[in-house]
């Protein structure tokens, strides 16, 4: 690891623990703060996320917005019902082609929520608990100086209390050790909990669907480098285990994110386009039958860039 990323682990890495709510409040001032929740087919989970937000954190965030990515279950309704102003993914800045993905509704959340710092949740949190957002906000609450503060945990798996984050461990940490050291600091690079500045989220772009949290680390190192970052470990996190032919989908978004970037940051020459399909295989009756999927990833432009904001 690199001098300046241990350096970087000692200043700028806490503990969930160092950020109560009422010291928060006391540093919030007149910042005000959003939480935003991609939520697609999680009404399990959604609604006891709202509740418990709004009931614990009530004097740290001004709104929460549940960004709703083209759900076939009542996620909507029950978000609506939870408290949370609910958008639906596709009905935000309309006169744009839709593009599809988590990184998509992140970044058209930028367009309904008012909040000088912005908080991203995922939906899917099971046994939810509300320092997973204040833990985040602590470091950008008080240090004017930090522009992204992203949090790392504890994923429990297959009951053992850790073994989560696998598309973390095979994939994007070694994509990052290769060719951005300076990130190499960070436990959980593609952790969907962490809260950034509007004034710096809106300056970059945002790829779509998984590759989303890849791109912001990469774009805000560019923007506004390594000591603008924070980490606060947030203990422990459970949501349910995706299957692995899901993680493969992931691995391979992760990949053409970190494919992206390379080539504009001119670290590669690029002699071919990579193929967006992805071919895995499943049991069948007899043999083995083909599943293909589309892994394709889009980006979006910064939104300070969109005359329509």
């Amino acid at each position: 690891m690199l001098p300046e990323v241990h350096s970087w682990l000692r200043r700028r890495t806490s503990s969930v623990a160092d950020w109560p709510v009422g010291s928060l409040v006391e540093a919030k001032g007149d910042v005000s703060v959003s939480v935003v929740l991609p939520a697609r087919d999680e009404r399990e989970t959604v609604g006891e996320i709202v509740q418990i937000i709004r009931r614990e954190l009530a004097c740290l965030v001004d709104e929460i917005v549940v960004i709703d990515s083209r759900s076939t279950d009542d996620t909507a309704v029950v978000a609506a019902r939870a408290g949370a102003a609910v958008h639906a993914q596709d009905d935000i800045l309309p006169e744009l082609p839709p593009l599809d993905g988590k990184g998509e509704a992140l970044w058209k959340s930028l367009a309904v929520t008012t909040g000088d710092i912005v908080a991203f949740v995922d939906a899917d949190i099971r046994k939810f608990h509300s320092s997973l957002v204040s833990g985040v906000l602590g470091p950008l609450l008080t240090d004017p100086t930090v522009a992204y503060a992203k949090g790392c945990y504890d994923r429990p798996f297959d009951g053992a209390p850790n073994g989560g984050g696998r598309v973390t461990e095979l994939v994007a940490r070694p994509l990052i050790n290769l060719h951005w050291p300076l990130l190499s600091g960070f436990v959980q690079p593609l952790a969907g909990e962490y809260a950034g500045r509007r004034s710096a989220l809106e300056r970059v772009p945002f790829l779509t669907r998984y590759g989303v949290e890849l791109g912001l680390l990469i774009d805000l190192l560019d923007l506004a480098g390594l000591d603008a970052f924070a980490q606060v470990d947030l203990g422990s996190r459970e949501h349910a285990p995706q299957s692995t032919e899901a993680l493969g989908g992931m691995a391979g978004q992760i990949m053409l994110a970190a494919w992206s970037r390379l080539r504009r940051q001119g670290k590669i020459e690029s002699w071919h386009v990579p193929s967006p399909c992805l071919d895995q295989f499943r049991r069948a009756c007899v043999g083995h039958e083909i599943v293909s999927s589309d892994i394709t990833i889009a980006e979006r432009p910064p939104m300070l860039t969109l005359t329509t904001h």
